[in-house]
């Protein structure tokens, strides 16, 4: 017997992976206490515009299953549609209990006014979303998702359909960038007085708002973006500001005007493989150790406003993330996520950095 039902607790609710991977040697458990903040609602400035369901399937009395339906008010307004979303989702192999899932989710949202559901986003856009398609055969990166490969036939064979594909790219810092592309970024210097400079934590409210009016220009007309509000930059600043370096955020300024920015986290992931979701007295010190180890990055945004892309911009600001990178004595790096036909970006960093496109990620959708 399959029952869903709204999720008991939060705790609960995301605990329930760890039933699903104990076996697969690449998932990444996430920190517990994080999940949990990423749902409450009275944490999570996300949810001053968007609401969420959790739901847990039960079979013959065991958890199978679980699943979130979101409505994202500004996503809504932003794109005129009518869309809600899926994530968090987990199932044991089973179609039954996939489609139970599913079948709530959709409900949910149908019973909220909405037209189609997409997902996997967790729990939305700004955050990890895709399903794993290609590229299973490593851990996945700071905040990227991992599933199992069946998760695939669960989705599509419930009548879920490919809407976007997004890409994640790797380069090695042995693959170096070519001398006359070099030679090129100091010539587009000189030419267009563009200069570069690392974010100041001295200087924490002003570059923060200049990030957020970058991001906010660069990627407007980007498939499925919401632009995050102000309380959202505040809160993702707050997390992330003593965990990244200086100089992995890098800004482009043409004659002092903010222009673009590249931004690179660490991959924590290879230190929260060791401690199984929590920091505790008896993993501290394996976690700080595996801390210091880090030898991966990923290169997490890079934008340019619109007026400006034409100038080279991209071009230095790859040349100087590859440096920082090197620099710092790492072996390389992912470069995600791009969307699938977003050629102005893909078409550099797979012609002029010589990355190799690795991994593969599907957003899925459905009319309801």
């Amino acid at each position: 017997m399959i029952e869903v039902v709204e999720a008991p607790s939060k705790k609960e609710f995301v605990l329930f992976p760890w039933k699903i991977y104990k076996k697969h040697k690449c998932w990444v458990p996430p920190l517990i206490k994080e999940e949990i903040e990423l749902l409450d609602e009275n944490k999570n400035p996300f949810y001053k515009h968007a609401k969420i369901k959790l739901f847990l399937a039960y079979k013959d009395k065991e958890v199978a299953g679980r699943i979130a339906a979101c409505i994202d008010k500004r996503h809504n307004e932003y794109h005129k549609d009518k869309v809600g979303f899926f994530g968090f989702f987990e199932c044991i192999n089973d179609f039954n209990v996939s489609r139970a899932l599913l079948d709530e989710a959709s409900s949910y949202l149908r019973q909220q006014g909405m037209d189609r559901m997409r997902g996997p986003v967790n729990p939305s856009m700004n955050d990890s979303c895709g399903l794993l398609i290609k590229g299973f055969f490593s851990p996945p990166v700071f905040m990227m998702p991992y599933n199992p490969r069946y998760y695939i036939n669960l989705l599509e064979n419930y009548g879920l359909k490919k809407v976007k594909d997004l890409y994640a790219y790797y380069l090695s810092t042995l693959t170096k960038p070519d001398e006359r592309l070099i030679r090129i970024g100091e010539k587009i210097k000189k030419r267009f007085n563009i200069s570069l400079r690392y974010f100041s934590k001295k200087a924490l409210k002003r570059d923060v708002n200049i990030i957020k009016d970058i991001y906010s220009q660069a990627w407007k007309d980007n498939w499925s973006f919401v632009p995050p509000t102000d309380e959202e930059i505040a809160y993702t600043a707050k997390r992330l500001k003593n965990i990244v370096p200086e100089k992995f955020i890098i800004f482009a300024e043409k004659e002092g005007e903010p222009c673009g920015y590249s931004l690179i986290l660490p991959d924590f992931n290879q230190a929260l493989r060791v401690i199984n979701g929590k920091i505790t007295v008896f993993n501290f010190l394996e976690f700080l150790s595996a801390l210091k180890k880090i030898n991966n990055c990923r290169l997490i945004t890079l934008g340019i406003i619109d007026k400006y892309r034409r100038l080279g911009i991209d071009l230095l600001l790859y040349l100087e993330s590859f440096k920082v990178v090197e620099e710092s004595g790492y072996v390389g790096g992912e470069l995600s996520w791009t969307l699938e036909d977003n050629l102005s970006i893909n078409k550099p960093i797979e012609e002029k950095m010589n990355a190799e496109l690795y991994k593969v990620y599907r957003i899925y959708e459905k009319e309801i």
